[in-house]
């Protein structure tokens, strides 16, 4: 069969009676029929097309689509399949001039339609088996959350916002919309006692209490914010160094001599699935990049065990590098041949060994060199003065 042979079609709680035409008649013509229970459940059993569930876990689906090609098969899945749904999902297995997808209205859009917000200025996200500590990237005073939600996602999100400050936020439950059985469950974050239905929509209004703790999305974050042994990227030249590798939605980055990873988790905070590889030998700053991914709300950083050069090896080829460790000749020049076109890499040395290293690299390569030097006001007896930190030496390049 030439063409699409595989239909996604979102359904709504009103099950068929909520489709478009052309979409009852790619169901009612369907050789294969694929949904979950409650979706199955909404099609009559007339007709001769074969129906599968949902297989478990969800990407045994992505193995069996394949064998299909050339049977018209259709999948239900729920509102927009785009949008956190199946459909994002086997597009980046199938081609995209096999496939037919149909919406129904989102979750998104009736919640908001519900609630009078416009969708423009709300937060979407998935807590679909997503940590909770996901909220941190979005919450700050103010805000407006809309996430797909289960049974106990609720619960958590009232426990984390409790726990950062945001107790007196509004949590509201939108169950079944569109449907018969259509019922939300409102209340205070600290107030939170109810269970809600294994699918529904969860929207938040972010009320920030005294000592509320949240962060910006802006480069830059506090040297607190971060757990750290004294050994990071200090805030200045962080942000300066963030601003060269210029983060940008989908983009990845090598973060290499990562460290507590202050870097890999402000890219990621920077642009919407920014992604960020974290190279770390040493195990115990591996666990205090860990624990800042999570506590930062970019949990799926992904952090390694390994030296440069040899670990670059075999990496799928990045839009950016930082180096801020184990800087050499060698790891400079991998560095450069893995970037893509376009691809910039930042590289930051503090000690005269590593220094010379990057003068070297600026004389064969060109690029820009920059000497940067921060100094605090302190304490010197009963006055104030300036207390020099280290000097750092940073190479920026741009690959053409």
């Amino acid at each position: 069969m030439s063409g699409p042979w595989l239909s996604v079609v979102g359904i709504g709680e009103d099950g068929l009676a909520g489709l478009s035409e052309s979409a009852r008649v790619l169901v009612g013509e369907a050789e294969i029929l694929i949904g979950g229970e409650r979706h199955l459940a909404m099609v009559p059993d007339a007709g001769s097309a074969e129906r599968m569930a949902w297989p478990s876990p969800l990407s045994v689906l992505v193995e069996r689509i394949g064998p299909l090609r050339g049977k018209r098969t259709v999948i239900l899945a729920s509102g927009d399949p785009l949008n956190f749904g199946i459909a994002a999902t086997l597009l980046r297995h199938l081609p995209a001039g096999e496939m037919t997808v149909l919406p129904h209205l989102s979750a998104f859009s009736l919640a908001a339609a519900r609630l009078k917000w416009p969708l423009p200025a709300v937060a979407t996200l998935t807590l679909h088996g997503r940590p909770v500590e996901s909220l941190a990237l979005h919450v700050h005073p103010g805000a407006r959350l809309l996430a797909l939600s289960e049974a106990s996602a609720p619960a958590k999100v009232a426990a984390w916002l409790v726990t950062h400050g945001f107790g007196e936020s509004r949590m509201t439950a939108l169950c079944h919309m569109g449907g018969a059985s259509e019922a939300r469950i409102e209340a205070l974050a600290s107030k939170w006692r109810s269970d809600a239905p294994d699918l529904h929509t969860l929207a938040v209004e972010c009320v920030a209490g005294p000592g509320a703790r949240w962060w910006p999305r802006t480069a830059g974050l506090p040297d607190e914010a971060f757990v750290h042994d004294g050994k990071m990227t200090k805030r200045e030249v962080r942000a300066l160094a963030l601003a060269k590798l210029m983060p940008h939605p989908g983009a990845l980055l090598w973060d290499v001599g990562a460290g507590s990873g202050s870097i890999s988790v402000e890219w990621m905070r920077a642009a919407d699935r920014a992604i960020a590889i974290a190279l770390e030998p040493q195990p115990a700053r591996r666990d205090l990049a860990a624990r800042n991914a999570a506590a930062l709300g970019v949990p799926s950083l992904q952090i390694r065990d390994g030296h440069a050069p040899e670990a670059l090896a075999g990496l799928p080829a990045p839009d950016a590098i930082f180096l801020g460790g184990g800087i050499s000749a060698a790891t400079i020049s991998a560095s450069l041949g893995a970037l893509t076109p376009g691809g910039r890499l930042v590289a930051h040395a503090v000690t005269l060994e590593t220094e010379a290293t990057l003068l070297a690299a600026y004389a064969g390569h060109g690029g820009e060199l920059v000497r940067l030097q921060v100094a605090r006001a302190e304490p010197v007896g009963p006055f104030q003065g300036w207390r020099p930190a280290m000097p750092v030496t940073q190479w920026a390049w741009v690959k053409p």
